[in-house]
């Protein structure tokens, strides 16, 4: 039988609910049903981080603390989560949080909406990191816009805040936050609802495919960083909502024969070392994707079973030649990831299928990646292009070729033209390379959108391939980077 309702720690004691919808937001919650009405709804798609709540995890028996965007997050998907809100920060006493107090000395807030927001992503970087410098404060604020303040005030508060390691009435009753997060874990499925209309949360892999089956109409949510929007912004009604968050295995990380297994359900935030160990352009890529919110909940399995031609991730692991994992009742099947994609808003997903990981290879010898994303901001934008490389050295030229794009394409696609016409050519000869610029526009024709022209992407994406043969062949430099050179550092990725 499954458990019907979620369970979660909020102000100090357990909360249960068993009216939640499968549309319910958390932040509607919030406001609407608590009162709680310091997190502020804004833009309603996890841009502005005005809605941020701070939300607690158990890992490894270890808490950890993320900032999560609660306009789009369900309801649902807190079960077995501490929640934590901008007016449950300061003591019983009425002392501010040191965070609070940081921003109210340095002068961080003016008009006070975006203010909630803002402080509880610090709170989290202040319960995250020690002694931050300006990069990993920015960092942790690129979800957050303000238009009044400007950021250095803001900037200096979390610096003066966070100068050392946490001491709050969160980091002196962690202990007992654990033991509490630790009970909540049952091991059982939660179905809120009819066979018509529900909210599932299953337990494990043979739980979720036996649902999946019985369902197939149901709508699959993992960080709900995609489908949160269907709800707020496009107003849809999805009656059945199956939540993988809860799935256990879903989100392992672990090494392979030749590489490293990404569970479907793992966050971005939590595949970045991993990913980042295999190559840092896969670490850099995955700084900018969305921001710290969107990272702590969107999943690397839901950017790709999503199919979206403009997804960040499917690019680079096409390109390193990743395979996908399935599953559909009790059968598994893998393929290369790049045959997945067929067709604008297609995928080769049966009905009651879904993605459970993703095995991406490591790079071997003379084997050289780069990935680069080009977008109108820097930080928390979709990408107008991204293209990919992987190329295979041999005495200085190119022996194999692996270039993936994305946002060229109604899919996320190989260019196997110029895959073919830079195999043989030399990384010291740019005559060599002709043939191969020039194929791109044979292998894609481009769209014009709001993001860019056709013309943009395909000379951006020739630019883009001569740049990584200028690296490959030994030029990263000021000249090639935008932000560094290419030394495994944060920020080097232009």
């Amino acid at each position: 039988m499954a458990r019907g309702s979620i369970k979660f720690l909020y102000r100090g004691g357990v909360v249960e609910l068993s009216n939640v919808g499968p549309n319910d937001t958390l932040l509607d919650w919030l406001r609407l049903d608590r009162g709680a009405c310091g997190t502020k709804e804004g833009c309603a798609e996890g841009d502005c981080g005005a809605c941020t709540v701070a939300i607690g995890t158990l890992r490894d028996s270890a808490l950890a603390y993320e900032p999560v965007n609660s306009c789009i997050q369900l309801l649902g998907m807190i079960d077995g989560k501490e929640l934590i809100t901008v007016e449950d920060l300061s003591a019983d006493d009425a002392r501010l949080h040191p965070v609070q107090d940081a921003m109210l000395r340095h002068h961080g807030s003016q008009c006070g909406f975006c203010t909630p927001g803002i402080v509880m992503s610090l709170f989290t970087l202040y319960h995250g990191e020690t002694s931050p410098d300006r990069g990993v404060v920015n960092d942790y604020l690129a979800g957050n816009l303000c238009r009044c303040t400007g950021y250095r005030p803001i900037v200096d508060a979390a610096r003066d805040a966070c100068s050392g390691a946490p001491n709050d009435r969160f980091s002196a009753g962690m202990a007992a936050t654990v033991d509490t997060l630790a009970g909540l874990v049952d091991g059982e499925d939660v179905l809120i609802g009819d066979e018509a209309s529900f909210f599932a949360a299953p337990a494990t892999i043979e739980a979720l495919a036996e649902l999946c089956a019985r369902h197939p109409d149901a709508t699959l949510v993992s960080g709900a960083t995609d489908v949160g929007l269907w709800i707020t912004k496009q107003l849809r009604v999805l009656p059945k909502i199956i939540h993988l968050g809860r799935v256990a295995g879903l989100s392992d990380i672990r090494e392979t024969d030749n590489g490293v297994h990404i569970g479907a359900g793992t966050t971005y935030a939590q595949a970045e070392p991993a990913l980042s160990r295999i190559d840092p352009d896969l670490g850099e890529l995955l700084r900018r994707i969305g921001a710290k919110q969107v990272r702590a909940a969107g999943t690397v399995g839901g950017n790709i079973a999503n199919g979206s031609p403009i997804g960040d991730t499917p690019p680079a692991l096409i390109a390193l030649g990743a395979e996908l994992h399935l599953r559909r009742g009790a059968t598994a099947r893998t393929m290369p990831l790049e045959e997945f994609f067929i067709d604008y808003g297609r995928q080769d997903r049966g009905p009651g299928e879904f993605v459970t990981g993703v095995d991406v290879p490591h790079l071997g010898p003379g084997e050289v990646f780069r990935c680069y994303k080009i977008s109108k901001r820097f930080d928390q934008d979709i990408s107008a292009l991204l293209g990919a490389f992987k190329f295979t050295i041999e005495d200085g030229r190119v022996a194999d070729a692996r270039i993936a794009f994305g946002g060229m394409a109604a899919t996320p696609k190989r260019a196997a033209r110029a895959e073919a016409a830079i195999i043989g050519g030399k990384l010291s000869n740019e005559r060599d390379w002709a043939a191969a610029l020039a194929a791109l526009g044979e292998d894609f024709r481009p769209i014009d959108d709001v993001r860019a022209s056709a013309g943009y992407r395909l000379q951006t994406a020739r630019a883009l391939l001569e740049k990584v043969l200028h690296e490959a062949g030994g030029e990263a430099s000021a000249a090639t980077r935008v932000v560094g050179v290419r030394t495994g550092e944060r920020g080097h990725v232009a």
